[in-house]
């Protein structure tokens, strides 16, 4: 069978920063090929090789082949071409794929509008049976602003398919979803290939490449370390590294004390919440202590992060009340977001950003470098803007500034979502230590069933909306 993308001898680099070395790669029609590694591998750099939207300051070299037609790796503007008609990219941060100023239907149906051919009013129908199918139904007239993190990741989804490109770029597809939505994309993903598409797929989720089934193949620092059947690498993985990924996932972590809970930090009774009109929540009670852990968990849209932006008064509630504790400044309660991407000036490199931030609370240089070791975090990193990280880093680098204002409580939005297993369990053992270290109480919104019950000393179910 033609494949209908192949990549020959990548090579990519940014001055003496070697980022991809040699990756060759092949995608057929109806047959998967999911990328699997650790946060900076270059998996996001291949699939930006195959679009041709690498950034400007790498350098690139390698062949790629798609529809027919052979260009070089570096080429800018050589694929453009076929974007939405041949190839369609999903990329790893919904916010900034999503129009801010167009409400969801609109974003969808321009697909199959102006690249299918569809009539307007086709097109609309169209774009609502995909919402529907994706449980978004109900927020067709909503603007992106106005919809959690895992219902962006589905409006993105169902527009990269829209358009009917052959060959579809999913990058991390399933990130922030619970189990449920997290199939249901899966579900589609699986019925385009059955349509004879062509997929390629990078994600951190080991449960996603196991329900894609395929191809595998695993990279490290820029190389490709292991591939083949989904089910040989991942039922007997040959290469030690893929073995760790493995071993990594949380329903492996070992057991862990957890902390008595200290005196309290927050408390909050009574809260009712609403979004656009719609009852999230009522009558809810909670109080969390110095130390502790609370998991927040419930399908994508049942209000776990306006809940903590209630605690936080950064939202009012409907109905009751939060108390936190006395004579502590505001800076003391901090967050992790979800989406790390739309936290950060986008032209400011993250060494002056983070500079600004330590300069604000009066923390010497010395502790952020200290912390940002502890997190893995490669000092040349800081050098570069937001745009120019990978996810996983610039999630790593969004926990080491929720940190520097010592808070004594953090409301973590998934805030290991974008990493490979193994970082994410490094991270979370970081987040631990310092909770430990410093009575820190943390409220953790999670899609992970089996991370909650490893790290959290009990949990709070939203129900679905």
């Amino acid at each position: 069978m033609t494949p209908a993308l192949t990549i020959e001898d990548l090579h990519a680099h940014a001055g003496d920063a070697v980022l991809l070395r040699g990756v060759s790669l092949a995608v057929v029609p109806g047959v998967p090929l999911t990328i699997l590694g650790e946060t900076g591998s270059g998996k996001t750099l291949v699939a930006e090789a195959a679009m041709g939207t690498l950034a400007p300051e790498l350098a690139a070299s390698g062949r790629v082949a798609l529809g027919g037609a052979v260009s070089e790796a570096g080429a800018p503007d050589a694929r453009r071409g076929l974007w939405g008609r041949g190839i369609a990219l999903l990329p790893q941060e919904p916010w900034l794929a999503l129009d801010p100023t167009q409400r969801v239907l609109a974003q969808v149906a321009e697909g199959h509008r102006f690249i299918r051919g569809l009539a307007a009013s086709e097109a609309r129908a169209r774009a609502r049976e995909d919402l529907a199918a994706l449980g978004l139904a109900d927020a067709v007239r909503r603007y992106p602003h106005q919809l959690s993190g895992g219902m962006a990741q589905r409006v993105a989804v169902a527009a990269a398919r829209a358009g009917g490109a052959p060959l579809l770029l999913a990058d991390e597809p399933t990130k922030g979803l619970d189990a449920d939505l997290r199939d249901a994309v899966v579900a589609l993903l699986r019925g385009a290939l059955e349509a004879g598409g062509a997929l390629l797929c990078i994600t951190h989720d080991i449960a996603v490449a196991r329900a894609l089934g395929g191809e595998i193949m695993v990279m490290l620092r820029g190389e490709v370390v292991e591939r083949g059947p989904t089910a040989q690498v991942l039922g007997a993985p040959r290469h030690a590294y893929t073995r760790r990924l493995l071993a990594a996932e949380p329903q492996a972590w070992a057991e862990r004390a957890r902390p008595v809970p200290g005196a309290e930090v927050l408390s909050a009774t009574g809260l009712a919440a609403e979004r656009g009109g719609r009852r999230l929540f009522a009558g809810l009670d909670l109080a969390v202590g110095a130390g502790e852990w609370v998991a927040v968990t419930g399908p994508s849209g049942c209000g776990k992060t306006t809940l903590g932006n209630i605690l936080l008064g950064l939202l009012q509630p409907v109905a009751g009340a939060v108390r936190r504790r006395g004579g502590l400044a505001r800076t003391r309660y901090q967050k992790l977001y979800q989406d790390p991407v739309a936290t950060f000036a986008p032209r400011l490199d993250l060494r002056t950003a983070l500079a600004e931030a330590a300069r604000l609370h009066a923390v010497p240089w010395a502790q952020v470098a200290a912390m940002l070791d502890r997190l893995r975090v490669a000092d040349a990193l800081l050098d570069r803007r937001p745009d120019q990280v990978s996810g996983g880093e610039l999630q790593r680098i969004a926990i080491a500034r929720a940190l520097l204002p010592d808070p004594v409580f953090l409301f973590a939005d998934e805030p290991t979502s974008r990493l490979d297993p193994i970082t994410q369990q490094e991270t979370m053992e970081v987040l631990r230590d310092v909770s430990a270290e410093r009575g820190l109480a943390v409220l953790l919104v999670t899609h992970d069933q089996a991370m909650a019950r490893k790290v959290a000393g009990r949990q709070l179910v939203l129900p679905g909306p």
